[in-house]
């Protein structure tokens, strides 16, 4: 086992035990909290995967947007914190036999399957320097098109948050 193997087991664990708490845990606060570590070890798979503009978008979209956006909304809303979520559990004997189903398959289809190796691997690139050649030669016109939209979008929710309603409902 070399310290690939090592960093893959380590980001493997972290994200299923903090994927566990997400999904087992009663406090909300708590579920949020692990849900990062979750995002954080699904990045940490994607850089291993040499997906690294991947790895870099979930950070910024999932941790750095949708993840304080949750936090701040279950943080800010009253008597909220210290509220249990029900966990009441239904129909447990039929899904854990197809986890179990599943699960046996899966394990099977892992076993009888013959693992190729290629002993001469090409060098593997990273996606970045790609994905940044393709935007501005290839997909220029595309992607500043998709950026126009966007701003449109966004001067038009600006405009909408900020109408000022009439005191008799006049539009």
């Amino acid at each position: 086992m070399d310290f690939f193997d090592v960093i893959f087991y380590f980001f493997a664990v972290v994200t299923v035990a903090s994927a566990m708490v997400v999904v087992f845990s009663k406090n909300i606060i708590y579920s949020a909290f692990s849900l990062l570590f979750t995002f954080f070890g699904v990045a940490g798979l994607y850089v291993m995967l040499m997906a690294d503009f991947v790895a870099v978008t979930q950070v910024l979209i999932y941790v750095g947007g949708i993840l304080v956006l949750l936090l701040f909304g279950v943080m800010l809303t009253n008597k909220v914190i210290n509220v249990d979520m029900k966990t009441g559990t239904m129909q447990t004997l039929p899904a854990s036999l197809l986890v179990a189903m599943l699960a046996g398959s899966l394990i099977g289809i892992f076993w009888i399957t013959e693992w190729r190796v290629n002993p001469h691997q090409p060098e593997m690139q990273t996606t970045t320097r790609t994905l940044g050649e393709m935007f501005m030669t290839t997909y220029v016109l595309p992607f500043e098109v998709a950026s126009v939209v966007l701003l449109v979008a966004l001067i038009g929710a600006a405009l909408i948050a900020r109408r000022e309603k009439s005191p008799l409902g006049d539009h």
